[in-house]
């Protein structure tokens, strides 16, 4: 049974860019101590010894960068890229599609701008993944979370969601690979767009378990969720 993990990194992450202005660098390519996000994501599975390989979705126009990049890093052996398409689904679709895999092989879907991830967490998807076929990391909510109803001049309260009933979704999710397959060529036939991978795997009436994530496991996608990376990795480095 083999690992792979794909990372899709071809988005443009708009929300990065400071108010009215659009950025040249996306969102993945921002640097933390003089690293692009995205390989401090590569290097956590890069020597996670469970992992066999990893699949990085791109744009077309940034893979050459990028390879002279990994081969810098030392860890090109390990890192194939693939081109990413419009969407998050089409850049993992792309990936799965260059896989030559067994049907209980596990595939790991991560976020690019999620460099926190540890080897623990990791461990616990794969090792669920091998007994129950999907699995994703996930943290308790905290906060009452309210449905609401959207209306022109903002949004109503339409009920109070029992905390113990939500999980916040992180990455990895991880799949068997015979299921996520199905999954996306099910979602590819219909013509349906998920919010994640285990959306898709819903779908198909299948069980996604829930593994515990942490919330040091950040998600990257603002100007101030920067700065908190930037505290984060320097605890990271003293330890």
């Amino acid at each position: 049974m083999k690992v792979i993990v794909i990372i899709p990194a071809a988005g443009l992450g708009t929300r990065m860019a400071p108010a009215g202005k659009k950025t040249a660098v996306t969102k993945q390519f921002f640097e933390i101590n003089g690293a692009p996000i995205l390989v401090h994501t590569l290097r956590v599975f890069a020597r996670n010894r469970q992992v066999n390989k990893i699949i990085v979705a791109l744009r077309k126009t940034e893979m050459q960068q990028f390879r002279s990049r990994l081969e810098q890093e030392r860890i090109a052996e390990k890192v194939e890229l693939v081109e990413g398409g419009e969407h998050r689904q089409d850049s993992v679709a792309n990936a799965l599609a260059s896989l030559k895999a067994a049907p209980d092989d596990v595939v790991l879907v991560h976020d690019a701008v999620r460099p926190f991830v540890d080897d623990e967490i990791i461990g616990n998807i794969v090792q669920e993944v091998e007994k129950r076929g999907a699995a994703i990391a996930g943290l308790p909510a905290s906060d009452t979370i309210k449905q609401v109803e959207r209306v022109a001049e903002g949004a109503i309260i339409t009920s109070t969601i029992p905390r113990e009933r939500v999980v916040q979704a992180q990455t990895p999710q991880g799949f068997r690979y015979d299921l996520i397959k199905r999954a996306f060529d099910g979602a590819m036939a219909d013509g349906f767009t998920g919010t994640d991978e285990a959306s898709l795997v819903e779908r198909l009436g299948e069980s996604v378990w829930v593994v515990m994530g942490s919330a040091r496991n950040i998600k990257i996608t603002t100007p101030a969720d920067m700065e908190l990376a930037e505290f984060l990795l320097a605890q990271t480095t003293h330890h």
